[in-house]
């Protein structure tokens, strides 16, 4: 369809939780799709699916904007790294993106949560 897109991840997770906003608010369901619908600019039906999702999980956390970055690896760790992740279906750059995380974690003294 033209003019139609797809909202993105991170702009999908706002919208969920611009409409679990408006359920802790205590506004009613279909009450939260049509002032969602209305903020977005988006179909009452799609209003509704991020509604529904709010009510499921509450809020959903944003992910990070990601950016292509090739390193070279032994192709025995690429062939590890990618058996790893299909064993486990996610996909390879998250479980690269945990593994970085982790490993930067334990070099900055074990500080948890997420480098920066």
């Amino acid at each position: 369809m033209p003019g139609v897109r797809r909202a993105g991840a991170a702009e999908h997770a706002e919208h969920v939780n611009e409409a679990a906003g408006l359920l802790e608010a205590g506004m009613p369901t279909a009450e939260a799709a049509r002032e969602l619908a209305a903020r977005l600019g988006c179909s009452q039906r799609q209003a509704r699916r991020y509604v529904a999702l709010a009510a499921e999980a509450g809020g959903v956390e944003v992910p990070d904007e990601a950016v292509v970055f090739t390193v070279r690896l032994p192709v025995r760790l690429a062939a590890a790294v990618r058996e790893h992740a299909r064993g486990s279906g996610r996909t390879i750059s998250s479980v690269v993106a945990q593994a970085v995380e982790e490993f930067l974690g334990r070099a900055h003294g074990g500080r948890a949560g997420r480098c920066r």
